[in-house]
């Protein structure tokens, strides 16, 4: 899936995006002020949590609620070693049958499960961004995106 679109479309974007994830683990590249928060925030709305959605970058992890269901929300960007990662129980929040969204996920790279999928957003001219999603990619497809600077 590809699309173009602004801020002002973020919620219509997350309502559109949520039936091609084919995991519950997704991760979000982007740079730094791009509006991976802001994505996930109008995606865990459009999953039914009314929780205030927050960037946790100084917790690490937040934890939303819905129907049923959880969102635990992992922001990386300020781990030193993948060990931080491994003391929060990163392994058990991946075999939780949760909902997963990480930003900066490349600062796990040995921790990743097996399957994920990556939502790429770049910012365009004109303030509009785009959105690539790849699908339940493996670990070498991973890794190779990577090697390409995806």
């Amino acid at each position: 899936m590809k699309r173009a679109f602004t801020i002002s479309e973020i919620d219509s974007v997350a309502r559109d995006l949520i039936p091609h994830f084919e995991t519950k683990v997704i991760a979000f590249k982007a740079e730094m002020g791009v509006g991976k928060t802001t994505l996930i925030k109008a995606l865990a709305k459009a999953l039914g949590s009314e929780d205030v959605v927050t960037s946790p970058t100084f917790s690490i992890v937040n934890e939303y609620h819905m129907q049923g269901d959880k969102i635990f929300h992992f922001d990386f960007y300020r781990l030193k070693n993948e060990e931080e990662a491994l003391n929060l129980g990163i392994e058990d929040y991946f075999q939780s049958n949760h909902w997963i969204f990480m930003e900066w996920f490349e600062n796990i790279p040995n921790l990743l499960p097996e399957n994920l999928d990556l939502v790429t957003l770049n910012l365009e001219k004109n303030e509009f961004r785009t959105l690539k999603l790849n699908n339940n990619l493996t670990i070498t497809q991973k890794n190779a995106m990577e090697q390409q600077n995806f």
